[in-house]
Formats: C-alpha cells, structure tokens, sequence
C-alpha cells in the first residue's frame, strides 16, 4: 500500500456546522469519481462510523464536516496539535452534473478520487478525473489521494491490487484500498491527504493560492489566511 500513515486523531464526529468550539484551520476536500463508487457511504463512515447499504445518488452537491487534530510526522505527541475543521464535500458522479461539479474544483485543497474495485470501467474513468482535475483545479498538481473502493467484496473484484498500484504510481498518488462498509483503510486516506496538504502549506512561501484555506480568530470562525508580505506580487503554485 501507498502513502504513510498520519498522527491525526479525530475529536468530533458530528457532522453538522453547529459543532461550536474553535479551530485553527478550515479545509475543504472534495470526493470524486463514477457514480456508484461509494463516495457518499465513503465520507459518511468517517464522519459518523455509519454505513447504509441502500445506494442513493447524490444530486450535485452535498457536504459532511468532521473536527480533527493534526500532528506533523515525526512531531512530539505532547505539542499541541492544529485543530482543523474539514469540508468533505461530495460530489454527483453522473455526467449530466459535470458542470456543476467542477465549479466546486477551485475551492478544494486536496481530493480523494475513488473507483469501484468491483467495477472496471470506473478503474479505467481515473484518467479521464485526473483529466478534469488538471483542467479545473486551483493548480495543476493539487493533492490527491487514490482509493479503490469496496474492498470487502473480495470476490467480486476484478482489479488487481497491482493493477491499482501501477496506476497510483503512474500519476504519482498515494494509493489505498478502502472499504465504506468496513471502514478498512478510509480514516488512513484521509489522514494522508491531510497531512499531504498541510505539509504544502507550511512550505509555501504564498499562502493566499491555496482556495478556501482559513485560519481561525478567537472565535473559532475561519477567516482567510494573510498573505505573506514577502510573497506578494510572486506567482505561487507550490505544485
């Protein structure tokens, strides 16, 4: 498996926006892929630890929000975390919402581009995201994490994990084989991201490119983040 696993550790599973309480950082993270590969069952195993084997499509757009305490690799447990609030936002997989969709690219910092492992043609429809990621997103080499989803049905699979992985590495993800029934391997992916996305925030110069990026006041509303004076007038896509 691709990608190391993160110190993050969760605080809140609520997933309603009156969660109250302060944050230090707001971060939206968009889920992608064909209809039907589980990216709404995904998000609400991580939020709520829920899983409904009834499959409702998503109509364009929809949002869960989850509390979490970030910790760098390598960091002293004892240091205080960033508290960070996420935006999962979940998104239709049908064509007809494409445009829709993609309006909400640019104000994702990361995202988790999902298939079905039981299903070849949404294995084959990655190039085809990665494609409209390049297009639309904030720039051109955003952080993005590959699940292959539905791993519990074993028997039914018909991508291999090397397969996956070749993949994964073509395009430079960190790849993970979850399962929203389960919920096996999608707090690690998740967490991976994060921590792939923070990481490109604190070597930023230009923090004022990364979309929907907040840091909090006091109160605990997100505020956008000051741009570094030093960095001003400077065209900055960390990718």
């Amino acid at each position: 498996m691709m990608g190391d696993s993160t110190t993050t550790a969760t605080t809140n599973n609520a997933s309603t926006p009156a969660q109250g309480g302060e944050y230090d950082y707001l971060i939206k993270f968009l889920a992608l892929g064909d209809s039907g590969v589980g990216k709404t069952s995904f998000l609400y195993q991580y939020t709520d630890g829920t899983f409904n084997s009834k499959f409702i499509s998503t109509v364009g757009i929809d949002f869960r929000e989850k509390r979490v305490v970030h910790r760098p690799k390598g960091s002293d447990n004892t240091a205080r975390g960033q508290r960070v609030h996420l935006q999962l936002w979940d998104t239709a997989g049908q064509e007809r919402f494409r445009s829709l969709t993609t309006a909400f690219f640019r104000d994702a910092m990361g995202f988790l581009l999902l298939f079905d492992l039981t299903n070849e043609q949404s294995f084959l429809n990655i190039r085809n995201w990665m494609t409209q990621l390049q297009m639309h997103a904030y720039c051109e080499n955003p952080d993005i994490v590959l699940c292959g989803n539905k791993s519990d049905l074993e028997d039914q699979k018909v991508i291999s994990d090397e397969r996956a992985k070749e993949v994964a590495e073509k395009f430079g993800l960190p790849y993970f084989e979850t399962s929203a029934k389960t919920g096996s391997n999608i707090d690690k992916a998740i967490e991976c991201l994060l921590d792939n996305v923070m990481l490109r925030m604190e070597r930023s110069v230009d923090k004022s490119q990364f979309p929907g990026a907040m840091v909090a006041h006091g109160n605990g509303k997100g505020l956008p983040m000051e741009v570094d004076e030093a960095s001003e007038g400077k065209n900055g896509c960390a990718c």
